[in-house]
């Protein structure tokens, strides 16, 4: 890999590392040392959530304007300004407002730092992402590591960690970034996209995979809300709680070439896809009935083997759909639906958890995991049909 990307892929791994000190433990900061309920924090996390969605396409739209390196800079500064607000203020309500303008610088800095990646090492192709995706995934194991331990001690020390991670990264983009040459990617927005892409049937075959898919993160995101206070209220530590995150991150950069081999057996990533659906129906069975942190522990191993045969084969799906100069606009829907899911799955858990209780929650998220096997099923039904039609004639 070229020198430049090295310092990409590094500072990837610094930024992730800082925020994962953080994002592990929001439901259990909000819930148990500020005594809100589960719908509230929820509601916390869809803010910041979406803050990083509008975050997202300003920072977009930025890297065509000013370029990578002064996108970076804005991103880095207006995260640390909401992080040193944390560490002096962390009370209610000040810290939904700074942990929503956290989430909007964070989300000005990815789209840079990739658009830098693919522009670094264009002979590359995908590795250049790879190599971020395997940053972005490493930070995660580091941080929520090193997250749990800290916060064992105190929860000041965790919004001072995150703000001096953030600080380290500052450094590494001012001395590192500037140099890096940066070729404007034309932006436009979904609706001039979608005035060129003629081929509807293959745009309502993502829209509905994209269904299961966005029902998948509403299960997903559990994991760092409602599962997290969950934990709590069974006495498991914030050191066992974290340690599980280090070790969906560990599996995720040791654990994917083994997935890689198995998956090169599987036909169709329809398969794939619905595999990896039977595996986080399974997780979140074992997790239901849990009581002891062995068992989370197992649940999440299973949960991160599912991930692995999800999270990337849906993008793959959306490349193969995508009509020739559209690859962006159907990318830019898998994003979105992701994003979504993570913006509605704290809500509606904390809602679920507070009226019914945990169990409800689990009998709801299986509910919805089978109906993402239904809309994975179905989604390329029309393709099938009109190819057919073609053979026919």
């Amino acid at each position: 890999m070229p020198r430049t990307l090295w310092l990409l892929v590094i500072g990837m791994a610094v930024n992730v590392t800082g925020s994962s000190f953080l994002w592990p433990l929001n439901t259990i900061y909000i819930h148990d040392h500020l005594g809100k309920s589960l719908s509230v924090a929820g509601f916390v996390l869809m803010l910041n959530s979406g803050a990083t969605v509008i975050g997202n396409l300003f920072g977009g739209a930025l890297f065509d304007k000013i370029g990578g390196y002064k996108s970076v800079l804005l991103g880095i500064g207006i995260s640390l300004f909401s992080l040193i607000g944390l560490t002096f203020w962390h009370g209610w309500p000040t810290y939904v407002v700074f942990l929503t303008i956290a989430g909007f610088g964070a989300g000005i800095v990815f789209p840079s730092m990739f658009a830098m990646a693919g522009s670094v090492w264009k002979e590359g192709g995908r590795k250049a992402f790879n190599a971020m995706y395997v940053a972005q995934n490493l930070g995660v194991a580091v941080g929520a590591a090193l997250g749990g331990f800290v916060a064992s001690y105190s929860f000041q020390l965790i919004f001072l960690a995150n703000t001096l991670m953030y600080v380290i990264f500052l450094l590494i983009a001012v001395l590192g970034y500037r140099k890096i040459n940066t070729i404007s990617i034309s932006q436009s927005s979904i609706l001039k996209e979608n005035a060129g892409v003629k081929n509807h049937t293959k745009l309502y075959a993502l829209l509905i995979l994209c269904i299961g898919y966005l029902l998948c993160w509403v299960g997903y995101v559990q994991w760092q809300t409602t599962i997290a206070a969950f934990t709590q209220e069974l006495n498991i530590t914030l050191k066992q709680y974290s340690f599980l995150w280090t070790v969906n991150g560990a599996l995720i950069v040791l654990g994917q070439p083994l997935v890689n081999i198995f998956v090169k057996r599987i036909k169709s990533l329809k398969t794939q896809i619905n595999i990896g659906i039977v595996i986080f129906i399974g997780s979140f069975a074992l997790t239901a009935g849990a009581k002891e942190f062995p068992i989370f522990l197992t649940a999440m191993i299973i949960l991160t083997i599912g991930e692995m045969f999800i999270w990337p084969a849906v993008p793959t799906v959306a490349n193969d759909l995508a009509p020739k100069g559209r690859e962006g606009f159907y990318q830019g829907i898998v994003n979105s639906t992701a994003t979504g899911g993570r913006m509605i799955g704290p809500l509606l858990g904390g809602v679920l958890v507070d009226v019914y209780g945990t169990s409800m929650l689990f009998s709801v998220l299986i509910i919805l995991l089978v109906v993402s096997i239904f809309t994975t099923i179905i989604y390329d039904r029309k393709i099938k049909e009109k190819k057919q039609l073609a053979h026919a004639s």
